[in-house]
């Protein structure tokens, strides 16, 4: 099967919790504040890998979390950051932000990587809020949250030719008659499903890669037939090779149809340098060669006459195209890579304030939550804290839009107060 654009949904680690300790041992005097810190959550990254070649993978799994860091420990002990996750994805994939509509990467590359996730802050122990003048701090900070986001995926094949035409114009028998590639082939339209690559050697040795991308018919840039949607696939060869079925009714129209599909898909794309193979030789007479070759000549500079099925002209045919690989260079595609704030934009700092009924109000946020979850209702150094920070980010003015009265009860988190003027 063949996956060539797909959405994930990545979560990085959270930050371990500080926590309030202190040290006590036998003959050390007024120990002192020995909390440790948290640890760091796992960051996530994309990693582009030739080992791939579709996003099938994610078929089966599409959700992606980092490690959380631990919490700190007694005897300024820090928690174990959370492991990072490295997510492997193939060469050519370009990745947007669902959430912003943003193109963050465009990973062309083997062993390019990127981070599209930070994890979130450690909190820091009791230990770190030690002055001279604050010798025991009975408060300490809470981790922060993982970065959630949703990606999509689009994989864009990195193939050295195109190879175009309308449905049966023999591009699967072609590619399987230069290469190892095996494609279904059959006598019928959108045999081919999905882009095929097949890798042709040429005579020096190394070799390069074709791409069968299946057929193209008129109307579809409005959604008809299966091409249209797969031509992303061919923006970034060096040229492509257009196939032309000599035993259709009107093979200059089809030649057409696809030229003005290629134009409607994009100018770029349009104006990349064609060689136009006449296919089918073999089932035409003598006289149809001579007549379409003058035509076609009309229309293009580069025009063969071969058989796909009986390899009629074909050693010289991929000669002039191993030729053309070695003399053209792969097209240099920018995509419109923007700035990736999302990446590190951890600050979960939001807040929403609510009445539940006629005396009870709820504050709830990602912040102002896990600072409640740290804090000891028990313990007036926090309580004094906790509440110094909620006026701070304007809570307690929230709170009054809202309607608060004196008397009434604020539940944030596992705390509870009676609100006062």
């Amino acid at each position: 099967m063949f996956i060539d654009k797909t959405r994930i949904k990545i979560l990085s680690g959270k930050g371990g919790n500080g926590i309030v300790a202190w040290r006590r041992e036998k003959y050390v005097d007024k120990g002192g504040p020995a909390g440790g810190n948290g640890g760091k959550g796992g960051d996530i990254y994309l990693v582009a890998t030739e080992d791939m070649s579709t996003l099938m993978d994610f078929q089966f799994q599409s959700v992606f979390k980092a490690e959380n860091g631990e919490n700190g420990y007694i005897k300024t002990q820090h928690g174990k950051c959370g492991k990072d996750l490295y997510i492997k994805v193939p060469v050519g994939t370009v990745v947007k932000d669902v959430s912003t509509g943003k193109i963050i990467a465009d990973l062309n590359t083997n062993e390019q990587t990127i981070m599209v996730a930070q994890g979130g802050r450690g909190g820091r122990g009791n230990a770190c809020f030690a002055t001279a003048q604050k010798r025991a701090p009975q408060f300490c900070e809470p981790g922060e949250n993982g970065i959630e986001r949703t990606l999509e995926l689009e994989l864009k094949l990195l193939a050295d030719v195109g190879l175009l035409g309308m449905p049966n114009a023999g591009k699967s028998t072609l590619i399987s008659s230069v290469s190892s590639a095996k494609p279904k082939i059959a006598d019928y339209p959108f045999t081919t499903l999905v882009p095929h690559l097949g890798v042709v050697k040429k005579d020096s040795g190394d070799g390069y890669v074709i791409a069968d991308i299946p057929g193209l018919i008129e109307g579809a840039s409005e959604g008809i037939g299966l091409g249209h949607e797969f031509l992303r696939h061919v923006e970034r060869c060096r040229f492509l090779i257009h196939l032309v079925d000599l035993t259709e009714e009107d093979p200059i129209k089809n030649y057409k149809i696809i030229n003005e599909e290629l134009k409607k898909h994009s100018e770029q794309l349009a104006s990349v340098y064609q060689i136009v193979a006449l296919n089918k030789i073999d089932s035409v007479d003598e006289e149809t060669r001579q007549h379409y070759i003058q035509e076609f000549k009309k229309l293009s500079d580069d025009v063969f006459l071969i058989s796909a099925a009986t390899r009629e002209n074909l050693t010289e045919f991929m000669h002039f195209v191993s030729k053309k690989v070695d003399e053209i260079p792969k097209p240099v595609i920018v995509v419109d890579v923007e700035e990736d704030d999302g990446a590190i934009d951890n600050d979960d700092s939001s807040y929403s304030v609510y009445k539940v009924d006629k005396h009870t109000f709820v504050v709830e946020g990602g912040k102002i939550f896990r600072l409640a979850n740290v804090t000891d209702g028990r313990n007036t150094e926090q309580l004094y804290r906790f509440q110094n920070i909620l006026k701070a980010m304007g809570v307690f003015d929230a709170l009054k839009e809202a309607g608060v009265q004196e008397g009434d009860i604020v539940k944030i988190g596992h705390l509870e107060f009676d609100y006062l003027y």
